[in-house]
């Protein structure tokens, strides 16, 4: 009997929504204006952006204007943070300790140009050490960046209480929410941030297509300077296709939000009920997490010994974030979180999307016990 391979790594990537594939088939066809252009060939390219802008814009509580398009999140991100940066005189930028690496790294990079670097503690949870973050705020930072949505854990910040500090001691204040898009409720006036970060291909968007959500008040420098495109932050002719599927598909996740999020929820506590009886540590279990994502380790494993086996069992999970793969040692996000590094070694993240079914959750765990039963038995002949 053949086996469908069952997906479960949907904050990695998700598969483009048949809609969105349609929106954009006719910008690899028959049209292929410039917007920059004045004839119709360009105007009808500028108005599936501002169509796309719209649509964005909606699924987040922005205003069009607000959203300048970039290739993803990690430019999202980057363009936030060098963009502020380059605009006042260097002083601290802080980020969480469990951003992801494309918010680490921009933050670093600033202390070549004068500025202080800080990481914000989290508890043992993964949420915002309080204690910490008041103490960071005696000291005035001028940037501060805190992720929505952990993209291993799942664990949720409170981001309204955290800007509104922030806001208070006159710092500006950016949110990674491309994890979180598509999976809660996003309200970018609600939150209280002066930037925000988007992607598509989270959503069953296109690769290679994103946006940062700008407060007007704010003046960023562009990391691409050029034709002026995208408010003069964002240089370069526009990918009108990737544009109009991310437009499409951010439509597509604000229409059915609630009731995936129920489903969701549903579908780990499935995995999960599971997942305790075979003795797994359930990381994060009593945060406010995203409904799809389960971030476990079962003691005495290898994390990605047993990727391979559940891969090539037909069973697609991760090990920890897909931009850190490559990287052997154990997740920064648990390490940040105290868990001890042979367990963090262990973890293993499944993270549900649109097509994940009670099937899907039962077969996976057959297949782990079976896996862990042979496992856990080599262990034991190594020692």
């Amino acid at each position: 009997m053949m086996f469908a391979p069952v997906y479960l790594d949907h904050n990695a990537t998700t598969p483009l929504h048949a809609a969105v594939r349609e929106a954009m088939l006719p910008w690899l066809g028959e049209r292929y204006g410039n917007a920059s252009s004045r004839h119709e060939y360009g105007r009808a390219a500028r108005k599936a952006i501002d169509e796309a802008r719209a649509q964005v814009a909606a699924a987040v509580n922005a205003h069009p204007t607000e959203v300048i398009f970039t290739s993803g999140g990690s430019e999202a991100n980057n363009l936030f943070i060098k963009g502020a940066a380059a605009m006042q005189k260097p002083g601290l930028v802080a980020v969480s300790a469990v951003e992801h690496p494309c918010v680490r790294e921009p933050a670093r990079q600033l202390v070549k140009s004068g500025w202080r670097f800080a990481e914000i503690a989290v508890d043992i949870e993964g949420r915002i050490d309080i204690p910490a973050f008041a103490k960071l705020m005696a000291d005035k930072p001028k940037l501060v960046s805190v992720m929505l949505a952990n993209n291993e854990t799942g664990v949720l910040q409170d981001i309204p209480a955290l800007a509104a500090q922030v806001r208070a001691g006159g710092g500006w204040m950016h949110c990674d929410a491309v994890q979180a898009l598509g999976k809660i409720s996003l309200d970018f006036r609600g939150l209280g941030v002066h930037g925000l970060s988007l992607s598509a291909h989270k959503i069953q968007g296109p690769l290679g297509a994103g946006a940062l959500i700008v407060d007007k008040r704010v003046e960023l420098a562009p990391l691409i300077a050029g034709g002026g495109q995208e408010r003069n932050l964002r240089s370069g002719t526009e990918n009108v296709m990737a544009i109009v599927g991310f437009g499409k598909a951010c439509e597509l996740a604000a229409a059915g939000i609630e009731e995936r999020a129920r489903r969701h929820g549903a579908l780990r506590e499935r995995l999960e009920t599971g997942l305790a009886q075979m003795g797994a540590q359930i990381f994060s279990a009593a945060a406010p997490r995203l409904p799809n994502t389960s971030f476990f380790a079962l003691a005495g494993i290898d994390g990605e010994t047993l990727v391979g086996k559940l891969d090539r069992a037909g069973f697609a999970v991760a090990s920890g974030s897909a931009c850190s793969s490559a990287n052997p040692e154990p997740s920064h996000t648990l390490m940040a979180m105290g868990v001890e590094a042979g367990l963090a070694r262990a973890a293993i993240r499944v993270s549900l999307g649109a097509g994940s079914s009670e099937q899907d959750i039962d077969g996976f765990l057959k297949t782990l016990g079976e896996n862990l039963a042979s496992l856990r038995t080599l262990a034991a002949v190594a020692v």
